[in-house]
């Protein structure tokens, strides 16, 4: 296939984009009106499954992990490398507060992360892909991965069911609201954190509020708990290796009389960090310091700490690579690398997964209004996107499966 075959090719396949544009608006449309929480995506999965299918495609498996997770591949007319792409399908627990006329129509339950637009956009890509199955070599994995949002997560089961045999590399997007429509952001290295949760159940000795020396307070030890743990960040940790320790509720009393000391206190939070080093000092001195504080108070603490998903640290080369594929279509208005010190990257993903497994990439794509001067965060009961960023995200997957599938670089 001669330069000028490869440039029409590339050409007609992101004139397509444009053409299912407003097909994966309405599909969007109707995955944010009818959300399905973590482990329950029966019905998302049906849909997806239905559309694949509509599509002409048949190599489909599902069920796959934990879950309902969808595996479809389109097979080129040659052999070549094996380029999966993944989205997730999974809603929040949050109640929709928004005007949209599409709101979700499931009390307490919302796209507030986007994966309705993730999904959407990947169904778009499938769509254009076997239409021009006949003009690529390799084989391309569409990978629609339930349970992103609560742990365990679908990516780890998922892979163990075999979603990952053969595959070369991975990619995957995430939208982002801080970002106008036009925008590319990318890290070369750590695109999130490590997600670990804890809670600690302290238990002293109720009393009267007056008799304090009768009793063991479990609303001291609790705080003294809080402020010796803030210390593990500050001073056992290297400050230019990022760690976050939030602590995000305190339970303790019922709040009925102010004369009662509490006999149980209850703390829950999380834990982020990029290195798996740094990961695990704070996982030990967590415990040091607990156990000391409760026993030098003669109580207990049971500490029930939870590993979550890993931090993704993506394939410096490949991400190089794409960004720079990116800039040559000239279809983006900025193009922004997202360090690791930033905010944004110590949410945790389970992306983070298949990158351990296979070399791969994890950009974000912009979905700020042009217009807007400020848009909601991720996970606001008021969080939207403007859905002009759905073709800039098809955009994307296509012109990596171009350089990836195409045979010649240009």
């Amino acid at each position: 296939m001669n330069v000028e075959t490869i440039i029409k090719q590339r050409t007609d396949w992101l004139y397509q984009a444009k053409v299912v544009e407003e097909d994966v608006i309405k599909i969007r449309r109707h995955l944010h009106q009818y959300p399905e929480l973590s482990f329950q995506e029966e019905k998302t999965s049906d849909f997806v499954y239905q559309q694949l299918r509509s599509y002409g495609i048949t190599d489909i498996q599902r069920n796959v992990g934990n879950g309902y997770g969808i595996v479809a591949k389109i097979h080129g007319h040659n052999e070549g490398p094996v380029i999966a792409l993944r989205a997730d399908m999974d809603a929040l627990p949050i109640t929709e507060e928004t005007q949209l006329d599409f709101k979700s129509i499931h009390n307490g339950v919302m796209h507030a992360c986007g994966h309705d637009a993730h999904t959407a956009m990947l169904l778009g890509v499938a769509r254009i892909m076997n239409r021009f199955r006949f003009d690529f070599s390799g084989t391309i994995v569409f990978i629609f991965q339930n349970a992103e949002e609560s742990q365990p997560g679908g990516a780890k089961s998922m892979i163990e069911d075999g979603a990952l045999d053969d595959v070369d590399s991975i990619y995957g997007l995430h939208v982002v609201p801080e970002h106008c429509v036009g925008s590319v952001g990318y890290s070369l290295d750590y695109g999130s954190a490590s997600s670990d949760t804890f809670e600690i159940k302290i238990q002293g000795r109720g009393g009267h509020g007056a008799k304090p020396h009768q009793s063991l307070d479990s609303v001291i030890i609790a705080s003294e708990i809080i402020t010796t743990l803030q210390s593990i960040v500050s001073r056992y940790i290297d400050p230019i290796h990022p760690a976050v320790l939030t602590f995000a509720s305190v339970n303790a009393g019922g709040g009925v009389a102010i004369n009662i000391i509490a006999d149980q206190a209850v703390i829950s939070g999380t834990v982020r960090t990029f290195s798996e080093e740094i990961r695990q000092v704070v996982k030990r001195k967590f415990h040091q310091m607990i156990n000391a504080i409760a026993n030098m108070h003669d109580s207990t603490a049971n500490i029930f700490y939870r590993d979550g998903y890993p931090a993704l640290l993506n394939t410096k080369e490949l991400v190089e690579r794409a960004i720079e594929q990116v800039q040559q279509t000239q279809l983006f208005d900025n193009i922004v690398e997202i360090g690791p010190m930033t905010g944004a990257a110590m949410i945790g993903e389970d992306f983070a997964y298949y990158l351990k497994e296979v070399p791969g990439a994890f950009l974000n794509i912009g979905v700020k209004g042009i217009d807007k001067e400020e848009s909601y965060p991720l996970h606001h009961p008021k969080f939207e996107l403007d859905e002009q960023g759905l073709l800039k995200g098809i955009e994307v997957y296509l012109t990596i499966l171009m350089h990836q599938l195409g045979g010649v670089d240009i």
